[in-house]
């Protein structure tokens, strides 16, 4: 093989590489270390529209970030869409926007996504742990047990709703000290 034609491999593997072990340097803490199975099924249909983030373990991708919310919607080809956003610095700051798609995993009975934000590379877990049977809030996380979040339909839940959320995340096997609350 020439070096005209190897180069570009040599390249895209080089920055895969970076990038993978960029990643690594990044994690958070384990606030689970037996992250269960997701405890109910998912009617996408009514999961999607708007969530507002009432709480998460930090991580690198909204450091900063406050008044997080995430639009997810059905698209004709099958897949969801997602849409985060975020105000950088406080609830007045910038808004930063993300979007990207997601496919069911299969037998997940709607539980589990597969999630990208930058092409078919980078794909990250997305299992709704548990929710309210109204669909008014959920329980967000993925295997490793790096991240969690708390999301309501409301920006501010009631008081009772939000010791629900808390209560059931701990009896997920969270630490609840971790967390960080989102400001709206």
């Amino acid at each position: 093989m020439n070096l005209k034609r190897a180069l570009p491999l040599l390249l895209i593997t080089g920055a895969a590489v970076t990038l993978a072990a960029c990643g690594t340097f990044s994690r958070g803490p384990v606030g689970n270390t037996s992250v269960p199975e997701p405890a109910k099924p998912v009617e996408l249909s009514r999961y999607t529209g708007l969530w507002y983030e009432i709480a998460r373990y930090e991580n690198s991708f909204e450091r900063g970030c406050e008044g997080v919310t995430a639009v997810y919607s059905l698209r004709d080809d099958g897949l969801v869409g997602v849409r985060n956003a975020c105000r950088q610095g406080g609830v007045d700051g910038e808004e930063k926007v993300s979007e990207g798609r997601a496919r069911i995993v299969e037998g997940s009975e709607g539980a589990k996504l597969k999630v990208s934000f930058f092409g078919p590379f980078f794909v990250g877990d997305y299992w709704v742990l548990d929710r309210a049977d109204d669909y008014s809030w959920s329980i967000v996380g993925e295997p490793s047990g790096r991240y969690l979040w708390l999301l309501s339909r409301t920006a501010q839940p009631t008081p009772e709703i939000r010791q629900t959320m808390l209560n059931r995340a701990r009896e997920l096997g969270y630490d609840l000290s971790l967390l960080r609350e989102t400001q709206h």
